[in-house]
């Protein structure tokens, strides 16, 4: 039942892709373009570069050049943006693809199929590329959606950002990935086996469901350290895994050549997943002085989500959203914010991640202005989202900077972040893999 569900899964994608979203891999093999633009963001000095233009062949950038040099390559399409300005594709290290903000209410829980996700993953892949996120993290869906829409974009089948995938977060029975308060002959899966890869309860069931998520091909493990916020019947400030639980994960995704991500709103179960040696916090909302320093001595990233606050307060209860999520939100919103400005200005790595499916996909880039609001500079939230990303997310070697070897991941705006960073809220121009996706910018 369960190769059959994933087979149907993916013939489900890739029938979406055929009617209407079709994108055959195109051959970019030896075909050399060339972007021009006023000016370029460096993601490693967040300073702007002028007179250059950026040789791409194939799906990769082959070098930088004089902008006056361009008209001389015999044979190169000529990309001319006039004033507009480059950017790496941006990263976003926290989103859930198969998530739709308008399913608040429960009754989804019941009347969705796996198969709703996925077509709710096609659409939502597409509107996030062309907002200008070329890669992005999804830390938490059904297994194994992520997984799959990351082979069906890397093959062509359907347009996309290139995805880290996790499988479902990994719960202690009635914490906050599990189907609480219901009664016991409630069930929503359609295979029992499903609850294998994401149920654990002590350290030798966390090292079997991280394994068996791995034998499924993720690149990310997703603990939930911590209750949550938008589940029924827990409490984020309530630990779900001791210490010796999330070294246990951290060691297990170690040893498999996987990251791990930790799901923690409260002080303790983020310090706690601090000295397990995961790699980064997811939200961090009510983290103490202690933890602050934790994380900047461990070298720990931080994920915090300061923007979709606005949404669940103010959109979310038109679709369903409970008191209870409502009041767990309200009470945990601005401490966050005020603690994203305390973790930043300590030195605390800090990447881009804002939990996209929590509200709409496409609206990404409006975290930036909440993390300039609260401390960073325009040129620390795009570096956030840039370097910084890629390099919590293992992809450094890949994306987050426009340099020579990199995937040609290129986004452009028409006016200047760094004296408004609102402008990537309007990405005008998305390349990926050296294939243009979006141009409206085009002379």
């Amino acid at each position: 039942m369960r190769r059959l569900l994933r087979l149907t899964s993916f013939f489900v994608i890739g029938t979406l892709s055929l009617f209407g979203q079709a994108n055959p891999q195109p051959d970019t093999a030896k075909k050399i373009k060339i972007i021009k633009a006023s000016r370029i963001f460096d993601s490693a000095t967040g300073k702007y570069v002028s007179g250059q233009a950026i040789v791409i062949e194939g799906d990769r950038i082959k070098q930088l050049i004089p902008a006056n040099e361009a008209a001389a390559m015999s044979g190169a399409e000529v990309i001319d943006l006039g004033s507009a300005t480059l950017l790496p594709g941006l990263i976003d290290c926290h989103t859930h693809l198969g998530a739709r903000a308008d399913r608040y209410d429960e009754i989804y829980d019941f009347k969705d199929t796996p198969f709703q996700s996925a077509f709710a993953g096609v659409v939502n892949s597409r509107k996030t590329l062309e907002a200008g996120f070329t890669t992005v993290r999804d830390v938490g869906s059904l297994p194994f959606l992520a997984v799959d829409l990351r082979n069906s974009i890397s093959e062509g089948f359907i347009i996309g950002p290139r995805i880290v995938a996790s499988g479902p977060g990994i719960s202690i029975t009635g914490g906050h990935g599990d189907l609480n308060n219901f009664s016991p002959q409630t069930r929503v899966v359609m295979f029992p086996e499903e609850r294998d890869f994401q149920i654990a309860d002590g350290p030798d069931q966390v090292r079997h469901v991280i394994r068996a998520q791995v034998k499924y091909g993720v690149d990310v493990i997703k603990i939930l350290a911590t209750g949550g916020v938008l589940s029924k019947g827990d409490q984020p400030g309530a630990p779900q895994y001791t210490l010796e639980e999330l070294k246990v994960a951290a060691d297990t995704a170690h040893m498999a050549g996987r990251k791990s991500a930790a799901h923690a709103h409260w002080t303790q179960g983020i310090k706690d997943a601090i000295s397990a040696g995961i790699d980064s916090i997811e939200h961090a909302s009510l983290v103490d002085d202690e933890g602050i320093r934790m994380a900047k001595e461990h070298g720990t990233y931080f994920v915090m989500d300061i923007y979709n606050d606005d949404y669940i307060l103010n959109e979310a209860p038109k679709f369903g959203l409970t008191k209870e999520k409502y009041d767990k939100e309200k009470a945990l919103g601005q401490l966050q914010r005020d603690n994203f400005a305390k973790a930043f200005k300590a030195g605390v790595k800090m990447a881009f991640g804002t939990d996209a499916g929590v509200y709409p996909h496409g609206d990404n880039a409006k975290q930036f202005f909440y993390m300039v609001k609260y401390g960073m500079t325009p040129a620390d939230a795009i570096q956030a989202a840039t370097v910084n990303a890629a390099t919590l997310i293992g992809r450094d070697k890949d994306v987050g900077s426009i340099a020579p070897g990199k995937f040609a991941d290129i986004i452009a705006v028409s006016g200047d972040p760094l004296a408004n960073v609102r402008e990537l809220e309007h990405v005008a121009f998305v390349m990926k893999g050296g294939e243009v996706y979006k141009n409206t910018l085009a002379h």
